[in-house]
């Protein structure tokens, strides 16, 4: 990977290694508007239109700018329904990659654990993980299952200098395995790059041992390699032992000891679509009977031809160290500017975004009022900068129908890849800044419409007192007729 500095160190940022060429016009709605969308999208972000958000920093999932080729090669894709070379030119990339011979295709990720709950988890069943994604763990205990989180305990810790924080406590999985027996663990799942404690990678060492754990016992081993990109990178820079491999030898060394890997492509590959891969004919003819049924036929899975030859071009690429570090690069700029005026930030920078502690941002709010949610609404209402909550609204309700707190509460300001300028970034530090000089506004929330699955996709919430008015107004003081 290329080393450039600058001349003079002050000015020293991150320097995009790609060009812009296609651009897509923004706005940005007065203070007072922005207090009226929140709210007719009942205080979800999700619930917000994209035509009232100037900063989109909700997600990387399918929001990413792909290349150039990435586009050229959609136009020769093959959309014959059945024999499609589109589908073999994707198998192809797929075993160049991952070095891989069986594939089944999906929509998204979350397909892919829809296809791996229904094949391989029963009732009682316990599905260890570093930690849960919250589809994954919605999809294991629709099927009667259970999940079981097995980080270290320096992943809960928000700032440290641990480089893995996403690492699995290796004598915590075989306690377990050996506590509820190996018969009842369908597979032990590895998310490479943590989403819900701030996109903490897990080093190469750590994700061998876990397979070596699960050879042992007869277990399978899934990667959930959805955020490998950004792990790839992470080990590449943070782990001794691998400093001098190419990210395309990290890659094979990893998947090399998987049985089954799936991802969405949606972020890893920068296109649209998911996939379940393997060396195992055995696990893939057990799986494949359902990609029909739920998702469409074996060579498209229901994605669209096009989408999946821009997959193949982008998961080449992301070989490539000078497209994986770009957005890593971005992120870690955007801590280190908000850990340096003293807003709590999740450290040190993971994947996918910065992520703000918001529990030590609104140390005086209870879980209760949803701090992650309300100070990603705050965030909004300061700058059009639609953040993600990633905290107990989050989480589902437990069995007896009490409130399941998070272990963390999040905003993530997650950073599309090649989307955003520096200039862009700057303005959101700003704006964060400004919300935290002002935190002591900042009031909770309460459910009016909770869904009891998903809530936090489409679930609605009410503001408790004036605080947003307050906020909008000291905005309005500060800022004068600034958007």
């Amino acid at each position: 990977m290329a080393t450039i500095k600058f001349y003079k160190s002050e000015e020293q940022v991150p320097l995009e290694m790609h060009k812009v060429r296609v651009v897509q016009k923004l706005s940005l709605p007065t203070v007072e508007e922005r207090v009226k969308k929140i709210n007719e999208a009942g205080n979800n972000t999700f619930l917000l239109q994209n035509r009232d958000v100037y900063m989109d920093m909700l997600t990387d999932s399918g929001v990413n700018a792909m290349s150039d080729n990435q586009v050229a090669a959609m136009f020769q894709a093959d959309d014959s329904y059945a024999g499609s070379e589109t589908c073999n030119r994707l198998m192809k990339v797929l075993k160049e990659v991952f070095g891989t011979d069986y594939f089944l295709p999906a929509h998204q990720g979350r397909a892919c654990e829809n296809i791996l709950a229904e094949a391989f988890v029963k009732p009682g069943d316990v599905v260890p993980m570093n930690f849960h994604f919250t589809t994954t763990k919605a999809h294991i205990t629709r099927k009667g299952g259970s999940v079981v989180e097995l980080i270290t305990s320096k992943g809960l810790v928000p700032q440290s200098d641990e480089p893995f924080k996403g690492n699995f406590d290796i004598p915590a999985l075989e306690k377990l395995i050996e506590e509820v027996g190996a018969d009842h663990v369908p597979f032990v799942r590895i998310e490479a790059g943590t989403n819900l404690i701030g996109g903490q990678p897990l080093s190469m060492e750590n994700m061998l041992q876990v397979a070596a754990v699960c050879k042992k016992n007869g277990i399978l081993c899934v990667l959930d390699a959805s955020l490998l990109q950004d792990n790839l990178y992470f080990i590449k820079t943070r782990e001794e032992a691998c400093k001098d491999m190419s990210i395309r030898d990290i890659m094979r060394t990893i998947s090399e000891n998987m049985d089954l890997i799936y991802f969405s492509s949606r972020k890893l590959g920068f296109a649209r679509g998911g996939a379940i891969i393997s060396n195992n004919e055995k696990l893939i003819i057990k799986m494949k009977e359902f990609i029909p049924l739920y998702e469409g036929f074996l060579t498209y899975g229901g994605m669209e031809v096009r989408s999946m030859e821009a997959m193949a071009v982008g998961l080449l690429e992301t070989l490539d160290e000078e497209v994986i570090c770009q957005g890593p690069m971005f992120i870690e700029h955007l801590v280190k500017e908000l850990d340096a005026y003293g807003v709590p930030m999740i450290l040190p920078a993971g994947g996918l975004g910065a992520h703000i502690n918001a529990m030590e941002f609104l140390k005086d709010m209870p879980q209760s009022q949803f701090p992650a949610g309300s100070l990603a609404v705050a965030l909004y209402i300061a700058g059009g900068i639609r953040g993600m909550e990633r905290g107990t609204l989050s989480e589902q309700r437990d069995p007896d129908g009490s409130e399941h707190f998070s272990e963390m509460e999040l905003v993530r300001l997650a950073c599309p890849r090649r989307v955003f300028t520096l200039s862009q970034i700057k303005y959101c530090a700003d704006r964060v800044k400004w919300v935290y000089d002002n935190r002591h506004l900042i009031g909770g929330l309460k459910w009016v419409e909770e869904p009891s699955t998903l809530r936090f996709f489409f679930g609605r919430l009410a503001p408790i007192g004036d605080w947003q008015e307050k906020l909008a107004a000291k905005f309005r003081e500060d800022f004068g007729d600034s958007l």
